[in-house]
């Protein structure tokens, strides 16, 4: 039997190599990129590169986020612009007007984007106003016009608009409330107002609840007893009439921006002990690891040590807590406006819209007056959404 014939030499092998040369020694940090998807990144840019590549996986905060952006970029600091009214301009020929419908061809011909005039008459049977569309005067519906007057943010004095009726038509594609104000400016200039309410509300109680939180937690004894018995008084109050108290002590006779200012304060003093109690909790825990002792040992001061090695471990629970309460704070102000007992006229919001929906027999007849609703179910689950995202982004292991 012939023999096999021996293999061509090769390199001489070094006996104290303990790895074949086309194989790098085991990484961690190399094991774990091939985990979260076989991309080695950068050491500087991989934690908000991974962050980034967990929260595009939530489809759902992916789709909030865009909803926040479309009405925190683009509605709140454009209201004037996008809105075809002004806020205040009133049509008394169109009282209680319904929803008109786009159309885009006029007797079988293309016409471009256009609405038919409403024709009112009076139903003797009813006792009650009734529009009917008039097929002979379409109004074109023109982009980038000008249209009625108005001063954006209050300062520069303009008149133009994304899109507006043509002279002398009509273009309420909402409808009307019963002073003849189109609907769908008076909803997206209370988009300011509601949104807005609550950012301020969530920086206020933001800020208390981190820091007495942390202050209680951190040094506890004495401290720790005031701050938990005041979170404790605080809690055992019930929310909406403690909310109903406060806000009917602001005057009446107050101008609108400090009405504003009284209910952003009464929802940012209300909405911290949840916070707090999470975050005194967590510091406890925190501050007799191993790697605070070590910063302690080092010199640390205690505001470093709160700030720079705690709070970022549990920054998952700050992002989940602060996205949670926006809508919160944005539900309370239009509870409050909702009641009368809020904002109040001039002023536009969501909860003021909704004013003019308490009385059920106007609802039976003019249902687009509930259309207010829309924008704040959707916004409250955005938020929602958006903050599940965030938190399982910031902490993938959960």
């Amino acid at each position: 039997m012939a023999k096999k014939p021996p293999p061509p030499a090769g390199p001489p092998v070094d006996p104290t190599q303990t790895h074949f040369v086309d194989e790098a020694p085991y990484d961690p940090r190399r094991a774990s990129d091939e985990r979260d998807g076989g991309v080695a990144l950068p050491p500087a840019a991989k934690p908000w590169a991974l962050f980034w590549r967990r929260f595009r996986r939530h489809r759902l905060a992916v789709a909030s986020a865009w909803v926040l952006g479309f009405f925190y970029f683009l509605i709140v600091p454009f209201a004037e612009i996008i809105a075809p009214y002004a806020q205040e301009t009133r049509n008394p020929d169109a009282i209680h007007a319904p929803p008109q419908a786009l159309h885009l061809f006029h007797n079988g011909e293309y016409a471009g984007v256009f609405t038919y005039a409403l024709r009112a008459r009076i139903d003797l049977e009813n006792f009650e106003r009734v529009y009917e569309e008039d097929v002979t005067r379409p109004t074109r519906v023109r982009v980038f016009c000008l249209g009625d007057p108005y001063e954006f943010w209050g300062l520069i004095e303009m008149r133009f608009h994304l899109f507006c009726p043509d002279e002398g038509g009509t273009l309420h594609l909402l409808g009307t409330d019963g002073l003849g104000r189109d609907m769908l400016s008076r909803i997206i200039y209370g988009t300011r107002v509601s949104l807005t309410i609550g950012l301020i509300g969530l920086a206020i109680s933001f800020v208390l609840g981190v820091v007495l939180g942390g202050l209680a937690g951190y040094f506890g004894g004495l401290i720790d007893n005031v701050i938990e018995r005041l979170i404790e008084l605080i809690r055992s109050l019930p929310e909406l009439p403690l909310w109903l108290a406060l806000a009917a002590a602001l005057p009446a006779n107050w101008p609108p921006i400090f009405i504003y200012f009284g209910i952003t304060l009464i929802l940012g003093l209300l909405d911290w002990p949840g916070l707090a109690r999470a975050v005194r909790a967590r510091v406890l825990q925190l501050r007799e690891e191993e790697f605070v002792l070590a910063a302690t040992l080092t010199g640390a001061s205690p505001q470093r040590l709160v700030r720079k090695h705690m709070l970022p471990n549990f920054s998952s629970h700050l992002i989940a807590s602060a996205t949670l309460s926006v809508p919160g704070m944005i539900l309370g102000e239009t509870a409050l406006s909702f009641l009368g007992l809020g904002l109040r006229a001039p002023v536009v919001s969501w909860g003021v819209l909704l004013n003019d929906a308490q009385d059920l027999s106007a609802i039976e007849v003019y249902p687009w007056l509930l259309l207010p609703m829309v924008p704040v179910i959707l916004v409250v689950l955005a938020f929602n959404f958006f903050g599940d995202g965030l938190r399982d982004a910031a902490d993938p292991y959960r």
